[in-house]
Formats: structure tokens, C-alpha cells, sequence
């Protein structure tokens, strides 16, 4: 199908927007941005509930009980900042764990920051001081202070507020998550019942604050609403399945990406307020695409008003820091072994579950929380009883998360990026493995990377690098990801890695992506590289949608939307990623052509896909490959197409098979291999 006869290009708006973000405003181009939609984002807000009657909060014994012992999962709802009702009077609920205080209050723009108005009552031997305080409504800004018993004052952010200041600002802000009218009950009663191994999972990881900005000035985020509007409808015609938003929990640095957190209950503001947050995921579930949070468990921002040395001492954190920092990132880690930090980080998952429906969670540097010695110099860790560099009380609560989340929210998927060899990170829950649903393969990326930046000269001397990660493709079930980390700190964008002139870099490109989408796992992209972002990623700056001006770059967006159609289309691309059940290689050792040859099959359904790739600028002439079927071979993709930016080949549409020996096959097809082509068959 060429890109005029397509009904809705991707998209007929997007060409508007392509024209605008360009600078000129008019003008005919082919380009596909998103683009606006034709309603305002507030004209769109779903209805809000009316606020049903409040009722008494308040902590109980039992409370402290299951706190103190790791398993009150719904302490989220307890500690924190609440509406609540006492005596007929409306106000705020505030809870705070400072087992080491000497005396905390509350302090916040309803009383002009006073010190002293607002004291708050210790309650058990746990350490959680509450204080209810009438008239507080939402959006109020407030800290807790904090007295040491040396006397010290500590101006503290709440662990688990909902809400927070926007940076500069280090406050948290009251909010209210009831009332919002969820109009996505068909996706959830439909996620429960899915088995996600064979289900298609293509996702894409975008940041919110850079995939595109305002022309106004200033930071120029769109808020999540309008972010939710005018992506929506892109990720649908790309095919995309799931969306990995970076960032979302409280951060105070933007260059830190969302990795240094300080508000793990809280969606940042600089995009909005948690029901705008709501919106975004209610959006993305009503067109059937699905939400993963990246979760930061690993390590957390020593800034003084987030969760360091919280009450004086070090309760989130181990107080040696051997234990408890990351010289390498200048972070605190989490002490895991202490049944109140892990409560307070498995609540935090059923938090963005419950609240705010998300579907996933991605685990970040999960490697470093494995291990004692991760990035660390000798004299700069501790061993762990046995003598050994595990850390075991990741290993248990990794179990206790994996088991607790899973067990209680089967469709729901935890994703571990894990970039060592350590065995059954995935695994069913209540096994000895960690549990976790998928595992990145890092492998994988580093070798197709390595591969795909050399010279085709070069390439039939590390030709096994791309077929390395079928050897161990059953020990896990992987996702194949290229994500932000690829295309940062100077290892340059994903097309710029490719070797050669611009046109080859391309042409290199839609083989690299459609030997990824071959094989076996699932799929993940990083914002941008779908239509070739020249330049690496930033933060600071929205993706060139500019560049789909280019036939090159609008080429290369309509040839990953068709290679995304394909594998939505067929079952064979995803119901087996785990086993040679669903994979079977035809010729993986054609190393001095540097081509690559393969299938997809699967049980449920007839049709099975062929991948032919030839890695070089060299055309084989009555190119022979053995195939395991008689008949006609249908050509469904050739990234040598002119419509996708290539040369052009003369490949049949259709092949017949031909009896006769090759490939350890009874028969095969023939025709001339173009240079830099892949091809997707059916049979």
C-alpha cells in the first residue's frame, strides 16, 4: 500500500503539525506528526463523580501492627495527607513514620507556615505521628517538622504525599484522588483474563516533558491531558500496544530523567495534577493501549527535604554506607531488610495499581540492587553473612513484590532490567526465582548494536553476534529493548550508529529493525527512533518532528508502522518467544554474505513468516535459500521499497517453491537478494 492510497496516512493531521513545529505554517509535506486534536483538552475531561461522604481517618493498632511487619498494603491510605471528617468538621489527616523524632509538626501555606500551631501526636511504639487539622482542603502546600532529639529542625516533604510543589519548590501539596469517573472497565476486566506471553507487546518508551513541546517558551510541557490527546492517537496508528512513560514519580532534577526520586506517591507536577495523571492512563486504556511506569527501587535523591536521614537517623536507608549509598550515582539505597522500607515500596506499586490503573511496571538497575559490590570499589561494601556478594534481602523482597503484585493482579507485568546473567529473574511467583513477568535482554541489545554500527565489510567477523541470544532465548521471557540508554552520552541516536552515507544509514536501519522484530521477544522503542531522530535524546528539547519533512524519515516511520502492523497481524510473532517452538533458523551461518534467514510459527494459526536479511551493499544475483513448505512464497514487506525510502528491487511479489536440496531443506525459492534488503514472507 503506498503512502497516497492510505486512507489516513499516519496521520492526514499530522502532516499540519509537521508543517508547524517546522516553523512555516504552510505548505504541503508528506510528514507524520502527531497532531492536535480538533476539541480542547478540557472540553474532553470526562464527568467527575460527586465526592462520596467522608468518612474518619485514623490509625489504628492493627495499623502499626502490619506496618511493622511489611505487609500493610494499604498504608498508602493511612500515612500521608487524607481528607478526613472528625467531630462534623472537614479538614486533613496527616500521617508520618519518624521513629526517631523527638517532636513533629505540620507546617504549610494554611496557617503562613506557623511552627508551633500544629503539633502532631505520636501513636505506638512503630513511630507514626498523626494530626488532624480542620479547614485543610486540597491543594494547600505543607512539610513536616521535624525536631531531632539533639534539637535539630528537619524540613521534610511527606513520604507519601499525593502531590507535590512543582520544582523549584520542595513542598507537598494535598489532593484528593477520589471523585474521578474511570471509564476504562472493559480493558480492566479484559487485562485480568489475558495471558501476556502470547500476547503482542510492542511498547514504547517516550518521556512526557520531551516528546513534544510547546512553542511558547519556558519549559513548554503539555500537561498529561494534552499529552494523553495528542499521543493516543499517533501510538494507535503505529500499532503500538504499550506505552513506558519515564519519570512520572516526583523528581527534582530533570536531567536525572525520574531516577533520582523524592515523591514515590506522588505523579510529578510538572505535567499536572494526579487526576490529570488519570486521564492519561484512562485515555490510553479506552483505545486499547496499555501503561508501564519506570519504578525506581533501586536508589533514591539524598536531597535534604526527600527521604534521607528522614527523622534524624537513617530509616529508609542502611546508616553504613557501605550499605546504603552508590558512590558512583551520589544516591541512597534503599534498606531492604527493614520490613517498613518494603512496605512502603510494595503499597507503592498496589498504589499505582489501585489509584491510578497502571498495567506495568519496568524495574530499573535491578543488577544493582542484586548486588552488594554494584559499581562499587573493594573497601566500599559489605558482604552478605555468607560471605558472598548477593544481596539476599533484594532476592526476598523481590519475591515478596513479585508474589504480592502478581498473585493479586494477574495481568499485571513486571518488567526487570537486568543486565547481568543471574538465573530466573522471571519465573512463576512462589518459585525460587525472583518472579518478575519479563527481563530486558540486555544482551541482546548490546550485541545487535555492536553489530549493526560496523562497517558490512566488518560484519561477517562478528556475524554470530546476532544470533547469540537464540542460545539462551529459553532461560527467559525477554524483551528485546532499544531504549533511552542507547541513544545518549554520545553513543548517538539509533540511526547515526548505522555505518555509511545518510541514504545507507537508513537502509542499515529498517534491516536492524526488522531483524528485531523477527526475533523472538517482545519489543521495545525508544520515542523518536521510530522515524530516525538524527540527534541523540535530551531532555531539554522536544524530538525534531521537523525531520519527517524528509522522504527518509517520513520512509523509515511508515516502514516501522508496517512492521508493527505484521506483527499485530500474525500469531507466529508472538504466542511463542520463549522456546524453538516458535523460531527455527534456516541458515544461521552465512556469515561471508552476512545474511540471515528464519521463521516464526506458532500452534494456533497456519501462517508462518519468513525473514531473509542481507546485511551488505552487495545484490546476490539467483540468490538460493532453502525454505520447509512447497508452494507460493508471498512477499508482504521488502525494506528496499521506494514508499519506505529505498532503492527499489525487482523481488517478486509472489515466489514458488522449487524442489531440491538446500539449507538441509527439500526445496527452495530463488531470486536476486538486494543489497541492504529484508524481506517478510508468508507462507
Amino acid at each position: 500500500m503506498t503512502a497516497k492510497s492510505k486512507k489516513n496516512g499516519i496521520t492526514k493531521a499530522a502532516a499540519r503539525m509537521a508543517s508547524t513545529v517546522s516553523g512555516t505554517g504552510r505548505g504541503k509535506t508528506s510528514a507524520k506528526a502527531p497532531a492536535a486534536k480538533a476539541q480542547s483538552a478540557k472540553a474532553q475531561r470526562p464527568q467527575q463523580e460527586k465526592p462520596k461522604e467522608e468518612q474518619k481517618v485514623f490509625i489504628s493498632d492493627a495499623d502499626c501492627y502490619l506496618f511493622g511487619q511489611g505487609t500493610h498494603y494499604d498504608i498508602y491510605k493511612k500515612l500521608g495527607a487524607h481528607p478526613s471528617v472528625e467531630d462534623g468538621r472537614e479538614g486533613m489527616f496527616f500521617a508520618v513514620w519518624a521513629p526517631n523524632a523527638a517532636a513533629v509538626h505540620v507546617i504549610g501555606s494554611f496557617n503562613g507556615w506557623n511552627e508551633d500551631q500544629y503539633a502532631m501526636q505520636k501513636i505506638g511504639e512503630i513511630g507514626i505521628w498523626t494530626c488532624f487539622i480542620p479547614g485543610v482542603g486540597e491543594n494547600e502546600l505543607y512539610k513536616y517538622l521535624i525536631y531531632t532529639p539533639e534539637g535539630r529542625k528537619l524540613y521534610k516533604a511527606d513520604p507519601f504525599a499525593n502531590s507535590a510543589e512543582l520544582r523549584p519548590g520542595t513542598a507537598s501539596r494535598t489532593a484528593n484522588l477520589s471523585g474521578y469517573k474511570w471509564g476504562d472497565g472493559r480493558w480492566m476486566e479484559a487485562r485480568e483474563e489475558k495471558n501476556v506471553f502470547k500476547e503482542p507487546m510492542a511498547i514504547y518508551e517516550c518521556h512526557v516533558g520531551s516528546w513534544m513541546k510547546h512553542p511558547d517558551g519556558g519549559d513548554g510541557f503539555y500537561n498529561y491531558r494534552e499529552f494523553a490527546d495528542r499521543l493516543v492517537d499517533y501510538l494507535k496508528e503505529l500499532k503500538f500496544t504499550h506505552i513506558e512513560l519515564m519519570g512520572i514519580l516526583e523528581h527534582p532534577f530533570d536531567g536525572s530523567w525520574g531516577y533520582q526520586v523524592t515523591g514515590y506517591y506522588a505523579p510529578t507536577s510538572r505535567y499536572g495534577s494526579p487526576k490529570d495523571f488519570m486521564y492519561l492512563v484512562d485515555t490510553m486504556h479506552k483505545n486499547g493501549i496499555g501503561v508501564i511506569l519506570d519504578w525506581v527501587p533501586a536508589h533514591f535523591c539524598p536531597d535534604e527535604h526527600g527521604l534521607a536521614c528522614f527523622d534524624g537517623k537513617c530509616i529508609f536507608e542502611d546508616p553504613d554506607p557501605r550499605r546504603g549509598e552508590h558512590p558512583e550515582w551520589g544516591t541512597k539505597i534503599f534498606n531492604l531488610g527493614k520490613p517498613e522500607v518494603k512496605n512502603f515500596l510494595i503499597a507503592n506499586v498496589l498504589y499505582w495499581i489501585r489509584e491510578f490503573h497502571v498495567d506495568g511496571i519496568r524495574v530499573d538497575a535491578v543488577a544493582s540492587m542484586l548486588y552488594l559490590d554494584y559499581g562499587k570499589k573493594d573497601g566500599e561494601w559489605l558482604p552478605n553473612q555468607y560471605g558472598g556478594n548477593k544481596n539476599l534481602d533484594a532476592v526476598i523482597f523481590f519475591q515478596h513484590m513479585n508474589s504480592v503484585v502478581r498473585g493479586s493482579y494477574p495481568g499485571f507485568v513486571t518488567i526487570a532490567e537486568e543486565s547481568t546473567a543471574w538465573p530466573k529473574v522471571t519465573s512463576e511467583i512462589g518459585t525460587e526465582g525472583l518472579g518478575f513477568t519479563f527481563k530486558w535482554n540486555m544482551g541482546w541489545m548490546h550485541d545487535f548494536c555492536e553489530y549493526m554500527k560496523l562497517d558490512p565489510i566488518m560484519r561477517s567477523g562478528s556475524h554470530y553476534n546476532m544470533t547469540f541470544a537464540m542460545s539462551y532465548n529459553s532461560s527467559e521471557k525477554y524483551i528485546l529493548p532499544l531504549s533511552h540508554d542507547e541513544v545518549v552520552h554520545l553513543k548517538c541516536s539509533m540511526v547515526e550508529k548505522m555505518p555509511g552515507y545518510q541514504v545507507d544509514k537508513y537502509a542499515n536501519l529498517r534491516l536492524g529493525y526488522t531483524f528485531m522484530m523477527g526475533h523472538s521477544g517482545k519489543k521495545l522503542l525508544f520515542m523518536g527512533q521510530e522515524f530516525g531522530q538524527e540527534r541523540e535524546w535530551s531532555e531539554a528539547r522536544e524530538l525534531d518532528w521537523f525531520l519527517l519533512q524528509n522522504d527518509l524519515n517520513a520512509g523509515m516511520q511508515r516502514y516501522f508502522a508496517e512492521l508493527l502492523k505484521i506483527y499485530r497481524k500474525y500469531p507466529c510473532m508472538y504466542e511463542i518467544d520463549d522456546s524453538w517452538d516458535g523460531f527455527e533458523w534456516i541458515n544461521a551461518d552465512d556469515k561471508d554474505r552476512s545474511i540471515y534467514s528464519f521463521f516464526r510459527k506458532c500452534d494456533s494459526d497456519k501462517k508462518r513468516l519468513l525473514f531473509i536479511l542481507n546485511m551488505t551493499p552487495v545484490e546476490y544475483k539467483d540468490y538460493r535459500l532453502g525454505v520447509p513448505e512447497k508452494g507460493s512464497y508471498k512477499v508482504l514487506l521488502n525494506s528496499t521499497d521506494p514508499e519506505f525510502g529505498g532503492a527499489g528491487s525487482e523481488v517478486p511479489k509472489v515466489l514458488k517453491a522449487i524442489k531440491g536440496d538446500c539449507d538441509y531443506k527439500p526445496q527452495y525459492i530463488t531470486f536476486d537478494m538486494p543489497a541492504y534488503g529484508g524481506l517478510v514472507i508468508e507462507f
